[in-house]
């Protein structure tokens, strides 16, 4: 079945959510003495040098790597984890999760799944500190959201840059996987840049970094790091039916939308109003048969298959059967691509398109608009 993007409006539920370049050298491993002695090293023995970089990260990272646990109790019920349980026939819906410290004075990044309709959230530090803790915002559109702890002074991870990760780097996860604490697993970026059709979660707008470090159940909203401990992505999801796969939400998203949240509650996102598919020669043999009227010249990239009624795609004289021969200094875009560059788009900035419409070449100037919150 071929499948279609909404530029701003997803179809599909994020299935099972969980859940800055390499700097730094990787050690070479311990027990490399390189004078022909045993390669095995005792306890004690070696020096700072080779020690093990995925250790130093945990011990450097997760006294700000926290647990979230969350209630969602009838309005008319407690409102907080300290005070006595609701009776035993009202309905309760618990949760769990994990999150980070990324601001001193108190505030906790994590996934809005974890605490989005929550009623009590109560968030418990490494060192057995627990607090109660206030939703600041959530935005599904990109699973992130952000939690106010009463606290001060608290231990931070420092964030990283997503923008340029590339495949192969390391990747070390740390969560509260089934509610065991400081859980870390370890591996590699497997690639950057995954639409979230491609990971079943059209409903979300993020170019997902995809690792194959484990991210189980109760990982989600804990940090991904980099070897030199900084926060690359937020861990979010799993494909059940794949063994080996786990997915982080880029820190620079997550940290943008963050901010959004602290600031005013909520996250806008921008849209255009189309809707597109990313060709192959089967599925364009089949449109020049059912729309012979859109003269399709090509077999590969980007076609807008409809247009948004008073959409800004509309306004600005977008059609269906326009291909997208490239937005903004990108060529022959994805539907992905189009969407991040969108999604990028700062208020009041203009994208540039250069459609092929039939035999000509047209080129639109569209002004993103704020999503509808009803769309």
């Amino acid at each position: 079945m071929q499948r279609f993007f909404w530029l701003g409006l997803g179809a599909i539920a994020l299935l099972n959510l969980t859940g800055c370049p390499l700097r730094q050298a990787v050690p070479e491993p311990l027990g490399s003495t390189g004078h022909g002695s045993s390669p095995f090293v005792s306890v004690g023995e070696g020096n700072n040098s080779t020690q093990n970089f995925i250790a130093k990260v945990v011990s450097d990272a997760g006294a700000a790597v926290v647990s979230i646990d969350t209630l969602e109790l009838p309005s008319n019920k407690q409102d907080s984890f300290f005070n006595p349980m609701p009776e035993p026939d009202a309905p309760v819906r618990q949760g769990q999760g994990s999150g980070f410290i990324f601001d001193a004075s108190g505030k906790v990044m994590t996934n809005a799944h974890v605490v989005e309709n929550a009623s009590i959230v109560r968030v418990t530090l490494p060192d057995g500190r627990e607090f109660d803790g206030k939703v600041l915002g959530t935005d599904r559109l990109t699973d992130v959201a952000v939690v106010e702890i009463p606290a001060e002074n608290l231990p931070t991870v420092p964030l990283g840059n997503s923008d340029n990760l590339v495949p192969g780097e390391w990747a070390i996860a740390i969560g509260n996987p089934l509610g065991l604490s400081n859980t870390v697993t370890a591996g590699i970026i497997s690639a950057t840049g995954r639409g979230s059709n491609e990971i079943g979660a059209a409903d979300k707008r993020v170019s997902f970094i995809q690792t194959d470090a484990a991210i189980n159940p109760g990982n989600s909203g804990g940090p991904l790091l980099n070897a030199a401990g900084q926060v690359i992505g937020v861990n979010t999801a799993v494909i059940s039916q794949a063994q080996g796969l786990g997915f982080a939400i880029p820190i620079n998203t997550a940290y943008r939308i963050a901010e959004q949240l602290i600031t005013t509650g909520r996250a806008q996102h921008l849209y255009l109003g189309i809707r597109m598919v990313r060709l192959s020669p089967e599925l364009a043999l089949r449109i020049r048969q059912e729309r012979p009227d859109w003269n399709l010249k090509t077999t590969q990239g980007t076609l807008i298959t409809d247009v948004m009624a008073n959409s800004p795609a509309a306004q600005a004289g977008l059609q269906a059967g326009d291909w997208i021969a490239k937005i903004n200094d990108v060529n022959q875009p994805t539907p992905q691509q189009v969407q991040t560059i969108v999604e990028q788009t700062q208020a009041g900035q203009t994208i540039t398109l250069e459609v092929q419409r039939g035999n000509t070449s047209q080129t639109f100037r569209v002004q993103p608009a704020p999503m509808p919150e009803n769309f």
